[in-house]
Order: C-alpha cells, then sequence, then structure tokens
C-alpha cells in the first residue's frame, strides 16, 4: 500500500508501507521520481529523471508541508516504526 498524502501539480507525494524506518516520501510524476528524507531537515535521498531545477522546487513544496506529511507519516506507520 502505498498512500498518497499530498499532490502538486503533476507530481504525487506517497509512502511505501514497511519500506525503511527512517521517514521519508517519494515523489512520482510522469518526468521522473525522487526520494526525500523528512528528518532531521528535508533532503534529497534519490532520483531518477528530474532536472535540479525541478528537485528545488519539490523539496520547497516538501518544506512547505513538512509538519503536515510527517503526522502523516507517523499515523500510517504506527506500530510499524518508531519516528
Amino acid at each position: 500500500m502505498s498512500p498518497t498524502v499530498l499532490r502538486y501539480k503533476n507530481y504525487s507525494f506517497r509512502f511505501f508501507s514497511k519500506e525503511e524506518s527512517r521517514a521519508h516520501v517519494h515523489v512520482s510524476s510522469p518526468g521522473g521520481d525522487a526520494k526525500f528524507w523528512l528528518e532531521p531537515t528535508v533532503a534529497l535521498g534519490s532520483r531518477y529523471g528530474l532536472p535540479d531545477r525541478k528537485l528545488r522546487e519539490l523539496q520547497r513544496i516538501i518544506e512547505e508541508h513538512q509538519d503536515e506529511i510527517i503526522r502523516a507519516w507517523k499515523k500510517h506507520f504506527k506500530g510499524h516504526f518508531q519516528s
């Protein structure tokens, strides 16, 4: 299960269940994908096909919604990971 926690333009921000315990969000679009760590600060973890300009924009959006995304992470993974 991979719940979508945020949508922005043609990007979907989601979690992949039981992937790993460190809080992060995956961003998917027709042009590529990226993974951003959420804690201790928002940081790019990996990328495929997205240009630097888009990655900076996506990081800004994640930073603006960081508290909301982390709350969703904790709710989704309650009982699975300590976060």
